[in-house]
């Protein structure tokens, strides 16, 4: 431990002035300290840890502040040290870096991925004020990875795959092509191993071959470049293996990948690069389809380069790439360029900086995009993972796009305007559809028109791009409000029914309207059944919720269910229901729709004497003559029962029925009859009349029916027309 302390006070003092120097020290003496007695699953002393993330962001030229905070970004959350103490003694700045990092351990998450997601949105706020808290998380990921054949196997899938998923491609859109190629490997090492172990073999068997051709090569290169009058550097990179893996995948033979080491030709200007080239391609024969410009056309995060494949004078194809010493630089450290090679006059790392906040501000919607934590996770995947494609306008300007990008992609990406007012697009001046995908190079022109009413919602169906997707459900959000609504709460109410609940009756809640102000932001329901009408929210998690809250607002889990039913028992009082305020009035139930205590009721008069009473929502009450109809109300004791009648779906199997009894009898539910009857497609309708006191008692029972027994599809009340005299 002592050497590795020398060892990291030299290199700080070798990168960093003095009071740096110091600021530094003070920070690792601080965190040892505070970590002290902690240790890793290793068995090593925790602090090793943030030491050696500290060690890779100075690898890569990170400022500071940015060196501290990673020496501290574990003590908030894991030591008895508070936000305070990180402000007083080292700065806003470098709490605010802490805090960027600190993950969410001490919140209560459902699941792992909600977790993830959580933490990933946090992350990516806290980035968009400072991106250098990714760059720490990255160090942070990468050490981890180093260090993760101390977790059991089960661990070690998850982290890989959600570094493959998330860490490793936000290295490449950073540029940190270092980082992003060692992520990669180490998840092919712990992903697949087989295959990991397979091409490090390969590789170490054609290692001396390989390396012969490229002294070669980098030989008659150099010669270039004198002849050439140009001043330069050659230098090979072994390519990664996750990089072989990859094109092994794609069916290519090992033998057939010609750049597992590819030589850089570096230059001074990009007029020698492309002098080089034509000296490179004068010398051997390019391979058609291997050469990309990627000087003219840089790609998303700002890598330029020139790529060409040949076939040289030993007989076999090589790549080699050319670029400027500013390029290279770049290319290496990405957006760490910009603190890396600041102090330096041949570098400008401004358009780096603003390029990679202008991607992360586009992360950012993806949070108000996202409905849950799958959708936000899945659409960050989709901004990360494609691959682009560079398609120009008609006057030249060039737009990078996810691949399998549309027109409409297209579209959205010069305007959201012109996006909502396209009707075509020519592609090379054929008129195609608007979900035409693009490719390489293709000159896209859009066809507007001003009396278009807007983007349709078929779009969704073929749209790539977060940005598109969320100005289309932007546009269906403002203009179509009153469908949505409607649409919204047809969609939820199916969703209830099917549950045996009462949308109305979800909504009532308390703490529904309590929880949408503070999980949405909005102020009424109506606004949330908009939401659902568009699509931005799913039904199953709306309906989840208002489940969850209905039954924490009215049922205790602990109270058997005759308690819970005494709990929202009406008054007592003697004969059962009240007609236009008097008791006593002779009055029966009806058979059509038997209602219960806890429904709303109304009075119908006979004309052989006395009053039916009606649920409000009979399906027989539009039939009724107005004249006839008279009020009434509840008035029960809590010794009364009713006979209610369920009509069950389900799938046909042995034993179904008695099940269904079993369960209704242990519940200590009267029942009176049930039947069943087989249907098409396998299915069984079972019939089942039970005595309970009100609603609340029943939809409990239909709620565990449903939740208990296997293949139940749908369970309500039953009701039936009857003729009324």
């Amino acid at each position: 431990m002592e050497e590795r302390k020398i060892k990291f006070i030299n290199k700080v003092q070798e990168n960093y002035n003095e009071s740096h120097s110091e600021k530094i020290i003070r920070a690792y003496y601080f965190a040892k300290t505070a970590h002290s007695g902690q240790k890793r699953q290793s068995g090593e002393e925790y602090f090793i840890h943030p030491n050696a993330v500290a060690e890779i962001l100075i690898d890569l030229g990170l400022d500071c502040d940015t060196v501290v905070a990673a020496l501290l970004h574990d003590v908030i959350e894991d030591t008895e040290y508070t936000a305070d103490d990180i402000s007083q003694m080292f700065g806003p700045v470098v709490l605010s870096l802490v805090q960027g990092v600190t993950k969410l351990g001490k919140l209560n998450f459902k699941s792992k991925l909600e977790e993830q997601a959580e933490n990933l949105r946090r992350m990516f706020m806290a980035m968009s004020n400072d991106i250098r808290v990714i760059i720490i998380k990255l160090a942070d990921r990468l050490h981890n990875m180093r260090t993760l054949s101390f977790k059991d196997e089960e661990g070690q899938k998850r982290i890989a795959q959600e570094t493959l998923d998330i860490y490793a491609p936000i290295a490449a859109r950073l540029g940190i092509s270092s980082v992003k190629g060692e992520l990669e490997d180490l998840c092919l090492r712990y992903l697949y191993p087989d295959s990991y172990y397979f091409i490090a073999e390969k590789v170490a068997q054609t290692k001396l071959e390989r390396q012969e051709l490229v002294d070669n090569i980098s030989g008659e290169l150099h010669e270039m470049l004198e002849e050439l009058g140009i001043k330069g550097d050659v230098n090979g990179r072994p390519k990664h293996f996750y990089s072989i893996y990859r094109k092994l995948n794609k069916g290519k033979p090992f033998e057939q990948i010609y750049d597992l080491i590819a030589l850089r030709v570096i230059v001074d200007n990009v007029k020698d690069c492309y002098a080089v080239l034509g000296a490179i391609h004068t010398k051997w024969k390019p391979l058609p389809g291997r050469f990309k410009d990627y000087i003219s056309v840089p790609k998303a995060n700002l890598y330029q380069s020139l790529h060409t494949t040949v076939l040289t004078s030993y007989g076999a194809p090589f790549e080699i790439q050319i670029r400027t010493v500013e390029m290279h630089k770049i290319a290496e450290y990405g957006i760490a360029a910009h603190w890396k090679y600041k102090q330096g006059n041949n570098i400008d790392t401004t358009k780096i900086e603003d390029d990679k906040l202008a991607w992360i501000r586009n992360v950012m919607q993806l949070q108000d995009e996202a409905s849950d934590s799958q959708e936000y996770l899945d659409m960050l995947k989709v901004d990360l993972y494609s691959d682009q494609v560079f398609v120009f306008t008609p006057k030249g300007d060039v737009f990078n796009l996810p691949n399998g990008s549309t027109g409409v992609d297209f579209a959205y990406a010069i305007h959201s305007k012109v996006g909502e007012k396209c009707t075509g697009i020519k592609v090379n001046s054929r008129i195609m559809p608007v979900s035409t995908k693009l490719n390489n190079g293709d000159v896209v022109e859009v066809i507007t028109s001003n009396t278009s009413k807007g983007p349709s919602r078929d779009w969704l169906k073929f749209v790539i791009t977060p940005s598109a997707k969320s100005k289309i459900r932007s546009f269906f959000k403002k203009e179509m409000r009153e469908e949505n609504e409607k649409r919204g709460r047809e969609i939820l109410e199916k969703e209830a029914k099917h549950r045996g609940y009462v949308l109305n009756d979800l909504l009532a809640t308390e703490s529904w309207n309590k929880f949408i102000r503070q999980k949405y932001g909005l102020n009424t329901q109506e606004e949330v059944l908009a939401l659902v009408g568009y699509g931005e929210l799913t039904s199953l998690q709306v309906i989840n919720k208002l489940v969850e809250l209905y039954k924490s607002e009215h049922i205790q889990e602990s109270a058997t269910l005759d308690q819970m039913t005494k709990k929202t028992a009406t008054r007592k009082q003697n004969g059962g229901v009240v007609i236009k305020g008097e008791h006593g009035l002779k009055y029966r139930f009806s058979q059509c729709c038997s209602p219960l205590p806890g429904d709303e009721i109304l009075g119908y008069i006979s004309r052989n004497g006395g009053v039916v009473i009606h649920r409000t929502d009979c399906p027989n009450c539009k039939s009724f003559e107005p004249e006839r109809i008279i009020e009434a109300q509840w008035s029960i004791s809590e010794d009364e029962k009713f006979v209610a009648h369920l009509v069950i779906s389900a799938f046909d199997r042995t034993g179904l029925v008695i099940e269904i009894a079993t369960l209704i009898t242990n519940m200590k539910v009267a029942m009176t009859s049930i039947s069943a009857k087989s249907e098409k497609n396998n299915l069984a309708t079972i019939k089942v009349s039970v005595e309970v006191k009100n609603t609340n008692m029943l939809n409990i029972l239909m709620n565990k029916i449903m939740q208990s027994i296997k293949g139940i599809r749908e369970i309500k009340r039953a009701s039936k027309s009857v003729k009324h005299q």
